[in-house]
């Protein structure tokens, strides 16, 4: 049958992707602003990011006989609303993307199957690389390309229908594939994701210093937060919601049925008294299979004895 765009398409959906659009593989304008980041010092200690730059901004750099980009959006919004923490300061609050299975694990199962299905219907002339948000990739700029939607002001991926509750995959080929048309912009002079981050972390539209981002210092981070940051954490221990749920694009957000995405038992709402009460081991056992692996149990625990002396300074016990 050959290998052509719509197929894709439909294999994809078949597979439970939400979203697939395709990209040429070209030397986009947004690729070169990554480096210009990284040199104003915004990443922080992800020194990673620094190393693999000059592949995150030429794909050929990552598959050389690369063609085509495939980006792939899968929804994890669930219906247990972040913002219904705000309202308990002794609640522990975990960005949705991690409270269930870790996304990592399920979606390079599906872009492995995807991959399969490609190679079964071109041939063994295919060449691929397949990545969820681990390869040197800049998602973001090839789903804007690929029509996905636009990348908002708070740096996030938004679709018109979808919001901005989603997971990036990628899939380059070295098939040429009927590109989709951009998304547009469609953020107009909303700014209210800038204005509402607790920690002031947008140094302007579209710009993230990732140093004083609540995701960052929970997750990425290997050192204490700056002191100067603490209270604003507040109850955060992994992740932070906050820009997306105050844009208007996620205010009619479907919701996934998705078993891999509902929160697990651990994850859902808990109270900070009782993660902080749990043992080394216990807390080990609980990110098991989940994204939260990722801070490891130091960097948990660390998040963990902030989030609890800024519930003590509020006065709770």
């Amino acid at each position: 049958m050959g290998l052509t765009s719509a197929a894709i398409k439909g294999e994809a959906s078949r597979l439970g992707f939400d979203l697939c659009g395709i990209a040429p593989a070209a030397n986009l304008p947004d690729l070169q602003h990554f480096t210009e980041w990284i040199a104003r010092g915004y990443a922080g200690e992800m020194h990673y990011l620094a190393r693999t730059a000059a592949k995150r901004a030429d794909v050929t750099r990552v598959l050389p006989s690369v063609r085509s980009v495939i980006v792939l959006g899968t929804l994890y919004n669930v219906d247990r609303p972040y913002s219904t923490e705000l309202l308990d300061p002794g609640v522990a609050r975990i960005a949705r993307y991690a409270r269930g299975d870790d996304y990592h694990d399920v979606l390079k199962t599906r872009l492995d199957a995807l991959v399969a299905w490609m190679t079964g219907a071109h041939g063994a002339a295919l060449e691929a690389r397949a990545y969820v948000d681990t390869g040197p990739v800049q998602e973001r700029a090839f789903a804007q390309q690929a029509g996905l939607g636009w990348t908002g002001k708070n740096t996030c991926l938004i679709n018109p229908v979808l919001g901005s509750w989603l997971f990036l995959s990628v899939v380059l080929c070295n098939v040429d594939l009927t590109a989709d048309e951009p998304g547009l912009d469609r953020c107009g002079t909303c700014t209210l994701c800038l204005e509402a981050c607790p920690t002031a972390a947008f140094v302007e539209p579209w710009v993230m210093d990732a140093r004083r981002c609540i995701a960052y210092l929970t997750i990425e981070s290997r050192s204490p937060a700056p002191p100067d940051l603490e209270p604003a954490i507040g109850s955060h221990v992994f992740g932070c919601d906050v820009c997306q749920e105050v844009c208007p694009w996620n205010d009619r957000a479907p919701v996934s049925p998705d078993p891999a995405w509902q929160p697990r038992a651990a994850f859902d709402h808990p109270p900070l008294a009782t993660l902080a009460a749990l043992t080394p081991g216990q807390l080990e056992e609980a990110v098991k299979g989940s994204a939260i692996r990722r801070a490891g149990p130091d960097g948990l625990r660390r998040s963990l004895d902030v989030a609890m002396r800024n519930l003590a300074a509020r006065g709770h016990v």
